[in-house]
């Protein structure tokens, strides 16, 4: 039985009625290599597409997945989120497009791209490509209007019917019940007033679901009552003379028609506007605040990153829980857990609202300064106990870090230099390399920058090029934060530098060289460096590989050791992984396979939690050689699959320092002589055409099985 992969979103409430369109888009997805749903927001063409990709898994062996393009603000970020989404890490230097290429190519996969109305160009131009050059490739997309690419099958979604059908009626009460499962549509008259809210509303679902949040404050009577008197105004609001400065003061009528021409816009568009508008109004005055602040922010949020963000004035950081559940009342903001998320067009109404306060400005300061602070505290408490957690919260937040990079450097180059610095080091060395790099060069060329902050800042550059192979540039900015740090008698900078550059030489096959430059700055910084300091962990790391290079075992074992128990009391991960991998070939080295696989998948468990790409890679061709070692040639060649595929998700051949070569070769050879050419090859053909995230959790367990 085929396992499913993929990442689909989770159906968090329940799907009602369109059958025909999933027939039809069951259809289309069998027959059709792109298919695009159309219609206006809030019709539901997530949710379907959301449930068709669900239905239609099982029909891709390379997966189904998910990448959400509502929140990206640049075209720049298509690529990266479409990368991340179909899980490519890529370290090469290629150009981002043709890695994502090469790594599609030859998948049977589902793509889903929701949210693709303001990226238009950019989203036909990239599936262009994908699809030209990835014939196992099915493409299916949300938006508002036709990409226009060539082959584009287009599927417009309608509203949920209204007469004749109860497919609205059902989703009205389905909302009503999910609110509150003490309410429903139970006295005398409610089921004709929800009807008629429904043919009001046009069956559109987003619509209803709002107005359904509203019976909290409204009989379904009263409700259907207040929605009718709206309709049949028929025109829109008149001003009212109140400055935008007092539009969060008191109640007020919806103003969003006055930002554009209402007769210009179609019926069902009017009617959603119409009916987000009265969700507006039934907010109190801070309840709207919080709606039109919370827009700046692009992923999901909790609690304290909305009090950080959008506290200020009238908006105390008490108010804010208080007005966060409001909104959550009222289906304006959807809660899972401790997090929190924004509809897209929700979002769009709350945008123009700001803009209308002419907030935009102070609220994407505070929006910086947010992101700036967790770059800061995710920087300090990189070797502690949650250095795991603040990676995730790192790699979570990749948008707003992006748009708070982007802002800042247009009006703060300090403190962008400060964040690219200090975030520099989480993408760098667990992916997202082409932003770690091309943000750091960027903050670095817009002005000057003294101190610790440019060392960081070079350090970052050298790191990121050391990645993707590009060791004269490397070798080149080990030199200059060498120098940096020197000059400011910086002990950061000069264990930072010492490990670019000692790590730099290891790779190019100088591991004299290597020892003793980190042996001297370790001597230079042994009575000031912070004990729990990452750079000094990291430059012992550096004796360590050096040591094992020069084929001193003893030497470098005990070193491991001592440095393992200093990262396993912090609570560090990153480095111990790699300490691992060390002991992993020290005692492969000495003869002890069984010890060397258990230190191996040590290592892996820690890169795993990282979600460190290349790290895996590496563990997973160690470990294929401790099994093969042991005379499991063909359990040796899934793994050794495994982590062909892990290799090709970072976009390059087998890498590691030189030494590593040699015991690759051996135990390959090891392998195919236990089992013979054929059945090596087939083992080798099913871990690489496996699932990474399967393959090496089978790789994890000791009884690993073909």
């Amino acid at each position: 039985m085929m396992t499913k992969v993929g990442n689909l979103p989770e159906e968090t409430s329940s799907f009602v009625g369109r059958r025909a369109e999933l027939a039809r888009l069951g259809t289309a997805l069998t027959t059709r290599r792109m298919t695009t749903l159309i219609g206006p927001g809030g019709v539901g063409k997530t949710r379907l597409a959301v449930r068709s990709a669900r239905k239609a898994a099982d029909r891709f062996p390379d997966g189904a997945w998910w990448a959400d393009l509502s929140p990206l603000y640049d075209e720049g970020l298509l690529l990266p989120t479409v990368s991340d989404a179909v899980g490519l890490a890529d370290h090469s230097l290629r150009m981002p497009v043709e890695a994502l290429c090469e790594w599609v190519a030859d998948k049977r996969m589902l793509l889903v791209l929701d949210s693709c109305e303001h990226l238009r160009a950019a989203c036909s131009h990239l599936l262009a490509e994908l699809l030209t050059t990835s014939p196992g490739l099915t493409v299916l997309v949300t938006s508002r209007q036709p990409l226009g690419t060539r082959g584009e099958h287009v599927v417009e979604v309608p509203p949920l019917p209204v007469d004749g059908a109860d497919d609205a009626l059902r989703l009205f009460g389905d909302r009503l019940h999910a609110a509150d499962p003490e309410t429903g549509l139970h006295a005398p008259g409610d089921r004709a007033a929800a009807a008629e809210i429904c043919r009001r509303l046009e069956g559109i679902p987003l619509a209803i679901e709002l107005a359904a949040a509203g019976i909290g404050r409204h009989t379904v009577a009263q409700l259907a009552a207040r929605i009718g008197s709206r309709f049949d105004a028929g025109t829109p609001p008149r001003a009212d003379g109140r400055t935008p400065a007092s539009l969060h003061e008191g109640p007020v009528t919806s103003r969003l028609d006055l930002l554009s021409d209402h007769a210009l816009w179609p019926r069902r568009h009017r009617t959603l506007r119409t009916t987000i508008g009265w969700s507006h109004e039934l907010c109190t005055p801070l309840e709207r605040l919080l709606w039109a602040r919370l827009t700046v922010l692009r992923t999901d949020f909790d609690e304290e990153t909305a009090i950080e963000v959008c506290a200020g004035g009238p908006l105390g950081a008490h108010d804010v829980d208080r007005a966060l559940q409001g909104l959550v009342a009222q289906s304006v903001v959807q809660r899972d857990g401790d997090r929190y998320r924004m509809l897209d067009t929700l979002r769009e109404y709350g945008r123009m609202w700001l803009r209308e306060l002419g907030e935009e400005r102070a609220a994407a300061d505070r929006h910086a300064a947010s992101f700036l602070g967790l770059a800061r505290r995710a920087h300090d408490g990189w070797t502690g106990p949650g250095q795991v957690s603040w990676y995730h919260r790192v790699a979570d937040a990749h948008l707003d870090l992006c748009a708070a990079l982007d802002h800042l450097t247009a009006h703060d180059i300090v403190g962008a230099q400060e964040m690219a610095g200090r975030v520099g080091f989480f993408w760098a060395c667990c992916g997202h390399l082409s932003e770690a790099r091309g943000y750091a060069q960027r903050t670095l060329d817009a002005a000057p920058v003294d101190g610790p902050h440019r060392t960081r800042l070079q350090w970052v550059l050298g790191v990121a090029a050391l990645l993707q192979g590009d060791f004269a540039t490397a070798e080149k900015y080990g030199a200059l934060c060498t120098a940096v740090a020197l000059y400011d008698r910086d002990d950061e900078g000069m264990l930072s530098a010492t490990y670019l550059s000692g790590l730099t030489q290891l790779m190019t096959g100088q591991p004299a060289a290597a020892l003793e430059a980190a042996e001297r700055v370790l001597r230079m910084t042994a009575q000031t460096a912070p004990v729990e300091s990452a750079h000094l962990l990291r430059c012992r790391l550096i004796t360590v590989f050096a040591l094992t290079a020069l084929g001193r075992l003893g030497d470098s074992a005990r070193a491991a050791a001592a440095l393992r128990r200093s990262c396993e009391a912090q609570g560090e991960y990153w480095t111990r992984s790699y300490v691992d991998y060390q002991l992993a070939l020290i005692t492969l080295l000495q003869g002890r396979p069984a010890a060397s696989a258990a230190h191996a998948r040590s290592m892996l468990a820690g890169k795993h939690l990282l979600r460190d790409s290349f790290g895996i890679a590496l563990g997973l061709d160690l470990l294929a050689a401790a099994i093969a070692a042991q005379g499991a040639g063909a359990q040796a060649a899934r793994v050794y699959g495994t982590g062909h595929a892990y290799w090709r998700m970072v976009g390059h051949p087998q890498r590691g320092t030189p030494e590593l070569g040699p015991v690759r070769e051996t135990c390959e050879l090891q392998a195919r002589a236990a089992v013979g050419d054929d059945a090596y090859q087939r083992a080798f053909e099913r871990g690489q055409s496996d699932n990474a995230e399967v393959g090496l959790a089978a790789a994890l367990r000791d009884d690993l099985q073909l």
